[in-house]
């Protein structure tokens, strides 16, 4: 009997009162089935997905200079930027700082027309060992201006047998 009491007076009676002021709040309508109040639980929204447009950056980077020229797929050309539109001093044309700016300057016009995803294809001097200084400093800061990069291609032409390089034999002839 004891044990009886003491669960009676540990339950409240404040907790059954908001209980029932709940209840009576939240009753369901008895002219709604439970199927239509699924439905309006859902959330109406849809989500709008942002067009994606794609482009081609043609990275151009030598020991003297480094181009950027954005066209879109068909190859019309949307921007093209160069060492020197952005230095007066030509000795810092190729240098990787001044091509990140190059790349920053060429790349306001395609976010302007929509454009998020890029192919870019760098190509060197022919015939070079590789790349110039400055087209890492152009993919990262395309990379860097909100632009999605889909792949990177090189494109440096290489001669296959053609004619004799310039220069004649090097070193002591016996």
């Amino acid at each position: 009997m004891a044990e009886e009491e003491k669960t009676k007076v540990e339950e409240p009676k404040v907790e059954t009162s908001v209980k029932e002021e709940f209840e009576s709040k939240v009753e369901p309508s008895t002219s709604e089935t439970p199927e239509s109040s699924k439905e309006e639980v859902k959330p109406a929204k849809k989500e709008k997905k942002k067009e994606e447009r794609n482009g081609i950056a043609y990275i151009y980077s030598s020991s003297n200079n480094t181009i950027v020229h954005i066209t879109d797929l068909a190859g019309n050309t949307i921007s093209r930027v160069s060492g020197g539109m952005i230095t007066k001093h030509s000795r810092l044309k190729a240098n990787p700082t001044n091509a990140m700016f190059v790349a920053k300057k060429a790349a306001e016009r395609p976010r302007d027309l929509g454009i998020t995803n890029l192919y870019i294809r760098m190509r060197g001097k022919t015939r070079a060992s590789g790349h110039g200084p400055g087209a890492h400093a152009a993919v990262k800061t395309l990379g860097k201006e909100g632009f999605k990069v889909i792949s990177v291609l090189d494109t440096t032409r290489f001669p296959r047998g053609g004619p004799k390089p310039k220069g004649g034999r090097r070193g002591r002839r016996v």
